[in-house]
């Protein structure tokens, strides 16, 4: 279990400052059965383990960020605000330049990524973590 390390954001890039007027979307919550087992899979996947903290008895909050993103999930226990049954959150989009490229890589990291298919010119590759949520592969060819 790691503390919270206020210094490392700014080894993984630059923390940008929160300007009048934004609402920065930076944590969304994932609901898992097994927080660890959820953890496993989302660092296997190449997803940075952030935080892992025990703020409380039977309070446990973990933070992961997919590699790249500004955007990071978490998994917790004991927090009665953000409770939802397990495997209830549905397409979360994780946008990258080479849906091939990322869908090889996050099979042979072991996850299950249907084949890419086409929808109007936006490339899309889904996926399911252990838990039943699922997630989004999306390719803009114009963002590339």
């Amino acid at each position: 279990m790691t503390e919270p390390d206020h210094a490392s954001a700014t080894e993984k890039g630059p923390v940008l400052p929160v300007r009048p007027g934004a609402f920065l979307l930076e944590l969304v919550p994932l609901p898992v059965a097994d927080i660890d087992r959820a953890k496993a899979f989302y660092t296997g996947l190449g997803f940075h383990a952030d935080v892992d903290v025990r703020p409380a008895d039977g309070v446990r909050v973990v933070q992961l960020t997919p590699p790249g993103s500004a955007c990071s999930i978490t998994l917790t226990e004991g927090l009665a605000g953000l409770d939802m049954p397990a495997g209830a959150l549905r397409g979360l989009h994780l946008v990258v330049a080479d849906i091939e490229r990322a869908r090889r890589d996050l099979i042979e990291r072991g996850a299950d990524v249907a084949p890419v298919e086409d929808h109007g010119g936006v490339l899309y590759a889904w996926f399911t973590d252990p838990d039943g949520n699922t997630w989004t592969l999306q390719h803009m060819p114009w963002r590339a």
